[in-house]
């Protein structure tokens, strides 16, 4: 409940790990401000404790000021008190020092640092050095000064119009019709999942995401006090026993997952999954937001639920920033045309707009062919490069979840190892390392690191993993 897991073997009384995790909820944001408590009997029921468990936790809370009681009426969240003033939660605290010392916006922070002497290898994106950034930049020369080209205006709400049409091609070749009516351009997949949270999610909420998955929505979704709930990834896409069973406990507003090169693990849904979780979410009346950022990367055909399902219930969302450029921050949602209508509101009153230079450039490119070309020249060299890393991932003992078709993610393991702490000791050499605890919902420990396979050919990483 809530995300709140009960170890029995844990040397820590079950009163003490309760406390520790309903505050933990709460600094996350996952629990805010007046939201209230489940009641004793439903807690306890839920966590497999006593009900006299669950009353000397919530004592123990309203104790530390954490939550207020209120005769008749239950448990609730209080206003922030400081974290200092939580006694009680003192000792979750302290655990969460160390597992949080390498958080989502930490690593973010350093992989983003104009750092030429780091090796960026928990990076979600390609070295700038494989991007054509030449090529962009004569393209770029050549739209200014186009005669007619509008460079002080705002662009149409949903986006640059030929660009739209252009993306209707494009989708009619992955089995799914989206006409520009139904198509939003938007600042990068960021803008366009932050849209669709906006328009489906309210406060207290609760939200399907896979586990692991992409750390940047998670922290996103908390901001807006959104309960996350994971769905267990297995190598073809969602574990649908684990889906059917939660949809069973939670009433989720939306299910938000990748299809095509997951990130972090590189698996694809397969045709048998994909099925399954539409026919579950046409049960439940489940909205599937479909994140496909990587799957151009993809180097042959690619299951997609927005194919299987034609935009009835999957909202689709995909991104040029990781293959051309992320500086142009242009992205895409396809939806049905009621949706489309809301999105592109909540589009003007969070952004007004966005860059129609930009869209144009994109647009250019598309149509000349060079995106094509460039994304088979980096899709050779991604595959190289993935050989290459794997052996070397081998060699030091490391062992991939699942072996990667196509993209730039390796998601692996030492068992001997603690991830946190050997990012930690990376970060001493000038390296840059996810441990794998931050693709999770709740960033609950796990032995994976997702390693981008672009830099693992950098010889710093080889002696780094060689010296371990």
């Amino acid at each position: 409940m809530f995300g709140i897991a009960i170890d029995p073997e844990s040397p820590r009384s079950l009163a003490d790990q309760i406390v520790g995790g309903v505050c933990q909820r709460i600094d996350d944001r996952v629990l805010r401000h007046g939201m209230r408590l489940p009641p004793i009997r439903g807690m306890a029921g839920a966590l497999g404790v006593s009900r006299f468990t669950v009353v000397e936790a919530y004592d123990r809370l309203v104790a530390s000021g954490a939550v207020v009681s209120r005769r008749g009426s239950g448990f609730y969240v209080q206003a922030g008190a400081p974290s200092g003033e939580r006694k009680a939660a003192a000792p979750e605290i302290v655990e969460r020092t160390i597992e949080r010392a390498f958080d989502n916006a930490d690593v973010m922070r350093e992989a983003l640092a104009d750092d030429p002497s780091t090796v960026k290898v928990g990076a979600g994106w390609l070295p700038a050095g494989w991007l054509d950034e030449g090529g962009l930049r004569r393209r770029l020369r050549v739209l200014a000064g186009r005669e007619g080209q509008r460079l002080v205006c705002y662009g149409e709400a949903q986006g640059y119009r030929p660009l739209r049409e252009q993306l209707r091609v494009r989708f009619d070749q992955f089995g799914f019709h989206a006409p520009p009516e139904q198509i939003v351009l938007t600042h990068g997949a960021t803008q366009a999942l932050d849209i669709v949270a906006r328009t489906l999610l309210r406060p207290g909420d609760c939200a399907f995401v896979d586990d692991p998955g992409y750390w940047n929505l998670f922290a996103s979704l908390r901001l807006l006090g959104v309960q996350l709930v994971g769905v267990p990834r297995t190598p073809e896409g969602p574990d649908v026993a684990a889906l059917e069973a939660l949809l069973e406990e939670h009433k989720p507003r939306v299910f938000i997952t990748h299809s095509v090169l997951h990130n972090p693990t590189s698996g694809n849904l397969s045709a048998t999954v994909a099925h399954r979780v539409l026919q579950l979410a046409a049960r439940h009346d489940l909205p599937i937001v479909e994140d496909d950022t990587y799957g151009d990367y993809h180097p042959g055909h690619a299951h997609r639920l927005a194919a299987l399902d034609g935009l009835d219930r999957v909202i689709y969302v995909g991104s040029f920033s990781k293959t051309l450029s992320a500086n142009l921050r242009v992205g895409f949602l396809a939806a049905r045309p009621e949706l489309v209508r809301t999105f592109t509101d909540v589009k003007l009153f969070t952004s007004v707009g966005s860059s129609e230079f930009a869209e144009r450039l994109i647009h250019d490119l598309l149509i000349e062919g060079h995106y094509r070309k460039t994304i088979e020249r980096l899709r050779g060299r991604l595959a190289q490069a993935m050989d290459d890393g794997l052996e070397l991932l081998d060699r030091a003992g490391f062992r991939p979840f699942a072996e990667p078709n196509g993209g730039m993610f390796v998601w692996a393991a030492r068992p001997d190892l603690d991830p946190v702490e050997l990012a930690r000791d990376a970060a001493g050499h000038g390296i840059v390392l996810a441990p794998g605890n931050l693709f999770r919902p709740q960033l609950q420990a796990t032995s994976y690191l997702r390693f981008n396979a672009a830099y693992l050919g950098d010889p710093r990483i080889d002696r780094f993993l060689k010296a371990i």
